[in-house]
């Protein structure tokens, strides 16, 4: 039986809510839209679909025939129950269900949460009464305001589409004990920037417990934030659902697609699941399609220049770089990618455009970029 790692980070963790929002500021998108749609999308009524989000069965639901990048959905590569990213890793494999074997395991799924731009804003920093968890044997303090400080790099585009998809490095950044998490994701939202689907990877010690990368996903409805791989997200794969352990070191492919009247959720090879429009609807919005699209790695920190790696924390320094990527992003039924790419941080964490080698001569890509770093110098 495999000894919990979970257990280790728990001791005295109990599940807090987040607080209220502090500081809120923006940035400008600023990329213009090309309207020339690579793919159609179609999005027949679902048998089901009015139902609400808990009460609806899987096996009612059709997924799309094809992954959001085109492929057929065929069964990811699983480990075993409890399998480190390490493992994984060496066995060559894509996920595995997490450790949950520890009485004390952590249930934080009402982490803190940063949003990196819109029209609604960058969320910049907040507080929470959420603390990241003791060493084992220490005793966890009680619940108190604490600040969350959040750091991007971005890839963003005004996109009206039915979906988006993206390959993605997965990396193991070292998180510094005092940090919330550093993570990856692609962010689908509405125009006014309200309505949010959010699907990637994170290393998050109060949501998963350990320092091994996890598959996520998160909503957002009328710009209130939700919760962490849950909040009426319906599982539809038998093999692998949010919370799973991933594999580090590697790229996979992450997307998310409108069809049924439900965002899906694909990861690597398959359909995780979904989140259905009727939790858009119950709050009086119709949510179907894109209206601006970000990529983005994220660091939620004690402090304002954090010890925590982003990406697999390795700078972006030069094209032959091994630091993390986002790339050959696309739409599902919407234009041409054209990525406005920056950071929020630029004196800590980069990102570096990449060279597209498919043309003669050599051109910056406008859907492919190298970001990240390791944490503060000195630390």
């Amino acid at each position: 039986m495999l000894k919990s790692r979970r257990g280790l980070l728990a001791a005295g963790l109990a599940v807090a809510v987040v607080g209220a929002i502090g500081v809120v500021s923006t940035v400008n998108a600023g990329a213009d839209q090309i309207a020339s749609p690579p793919e159609a999308s179609s999005a027949p009524a679902a048998a089901g679909a009015d139902a609400d989000a808990t009460e609806i069965d899987p096996a009612d639901i059709t997924p799309p025939a094809r992954l959001p990048w085109g492929d057929p959905p065929r069964r990811i590569k699983k480990g075993r129950d409890g399998a480190t990213s390490k493992t994984l890793r060496a066995q060559g494999l894509s996920a595995a269900p997490p450790d949950a074997s520890g009485s004390l395991a952590p249930r934080g799924k009402h982490g803190p949460k940063g949003r990196s731009g819109g029209r609604s804003g960058v969320i910049r920093s907040q507080q929470t009464t959420i603390a990241p968890p003791k060493p084992p044997g220490v005793k966890q303090a009680a619940a108190a305001a604490n600040d969350v400080n959040y750091l991007y790099n971005v890839g963003s585009q005004d996109a009206n589409s039915a979906g988006v998809f993206a390959n993605v490095t997965i990396g193991k950044p070292e998180l510094a004990k005092k940090d919330y998490h550093s993570l990856a994701e692609i962010a689908l939202q509405s125009a006014d920037g309200e309505q949010i689907v959010e699907v990637g990877w994170t290393v998050d010690r109060v949501v998963n417990g350990d320092d091994d990368p996890h598959l996520f996903v998160f909503h957002w409805v009328n710009d209130v934030p939700k919760c962490y791989n849950d909040c009426g997200f319906v599982q539809v794969s038998p093999n692998i659902k949010p919370g799973a352990t991933l594999t580090y070191g590697v790229t996979k492919k992450f997307g998310i697609q409108y069809f049924n009247n439900a965002w899906w959720v694909a990861y690597d090879t398959e359909w995780v699941g979904f989140f259905p429009e009727k939790i858009w609807n119950d709050a009086g919005v119709q949510f179907d399609r894109s209206g601006y699209v970000q990529v983005f790695g994220e660091i939620a920190a004690a402090q304002s220049k954090p010890c925590t790696d982003m990406g697999n924390g390795t700078a972006p320094d030069t094209e032959d770089s091994a630091a993390a990527r986002f790339s050959s992003v696309g739409y599902v039924d919407g234009p041409s990618p054209v990525l406005f790419m920056r950071s929020t941080v630029p004196d800590q964490y980069a990102v570096a455009k990449v060279m597209d080698k498919s043309v003669t001569p050599w051109r910056e890509s406008t859907r492919s970029f190298r970001y990240g770093g390791p944490g503060r110098a000195g630390c």
